[in-house]
């Protein structure tokens, strides 16, 4: 009786693994990471502890230490670094006082139709070179530019404009540059917030104000937060709205830095000041964050509705 022999059948060959991948289309967002955020950002920190070895040399890395932390911590850097400190908050909330009521208009009463529209009109001058935008300014706020003729001739102002050169002048400078930033996550989270709710919130006879504060604006925090960030982390960095506009009156860190970089060829007191600026912009964003959540926690229990005996 003979036996027939099955033919062995090949095993199915692993798949090859594919260079170009699914992972690979990560490859720009982790790339871009890597080389303009994580490897500056480590010979920051690196050069910091460094020192400049002689007139012609701008930084030297042999002897690595923590001497160059107090040596930029001058008396002019920490009184520049609260001035900063100060504009940088105020223009803040000066883009959030503004660009609510905007983006709220915009989300909700501007017909969708057009807010394409709007959206470009915003956007357009953000586009614009940001030294050339913040040019305008100072030819707008020059003692014998336009707005200081306009206010004259309007019986506003005695003489000419004079708030060119100050802290003033880099305060307006800074709410018009960041301005677009908050406007557009406010714009995308109230118009998230959802139109049912509201109507929901009208049919149980909350008023508009009621409305706003009960339910667009709670449904909108992620927006607020986002745009703060957006705004107050690049402008507490700012140094072209303040050598442009401000002078030597409204100077800011970032003008403070560069000139160790630039003029003083000192790479390692830069670092340092750098690194002392990124420490307290995070710490500040850090409390930021601790009040926010204290906020809508008292919020949550003053809003919360006792039960008795499962009855509210």
């Amino acid at each position: 009786m003979s036996t027939q022999t099955r033919p062995q059948q090949p095993r199915p060959k692993k798949p090859a693994t594919k260079l170009f991948g699914p992972a690979a289309m990560s490859f720009p967002t982790w790339a871009y990471a890597l080389f303009f955020f994580i490897i500056p950002l480590a010979l920051i920190v690196f050069y910091s502890f460094g020192y400049k070895p002689d007139q012609f040399t701008a930084i030297a890395t042999d002897r690595l230490s923590f001497g160059r932390y107090p040596e930029a911590m001058s008396a002019s850097f920490v009184s520049t670094f609260f001035a900063t400190l100060r504009i940088s908050l105020l223009g803040t909330l000066l883009c959030l006082i503004i660009a609510l009521p905007f983006a709220y208009w915009l989300a909700i009463k501007v017909a969708p139709a057009r807010r394409s529209l709007a959206l470009a009109l915003v956007m357009v001058p953000f586009w614009t070179n940001f030294l050339v935008r913040t040019l305008g300014w100072q030819i707008m706020l020059s003692p014998d530019g336009f707005l200081s003729n306009w206010l004259q001739g309007l019986g506003l102002l005695d003489g000419p404009l004079d708030i060119l050169y100050t802290r003033t002048a880099v305060q307006i400078g800074v709410v018009y540059n960041y301005l677009p930033l908050m406007i557009l996550p406010l714009f995308v989270a109230i118009d998230a917030s959802g139109k049912k709710l509201r109507e929901a919130s009208y049919d149980l006879g909350a008023g508009k104000v009621k409305t706003f504060m009960r339910v667009t604006l709670p449904m909108a925090m992620p927006g607020v937060v986002s745009g703060c960030l957006l705004v107050f982390i690049p402008l507490n960095g700012d140094y072209v709205t303040a050598t442009v506009l401000g002078g030597a009156s409204g100077s800011m860190v970032g003008q403070l830095i560069a000139n160790q970089f630039n003029t003083a060829q000192n790479w390692a007191v830069g670092a340092a000041m750098a690194m002392i600026l990124i420490i307290s912009t995070l710490a500040v964003v850090g409390v930021g964050f601790a009040l926010l959540k204290l906020g809508q926690a008292i919020t949550a229990e003053l809003n919360s509705v006792p039960l008795h005996d499962g009855r509210a």
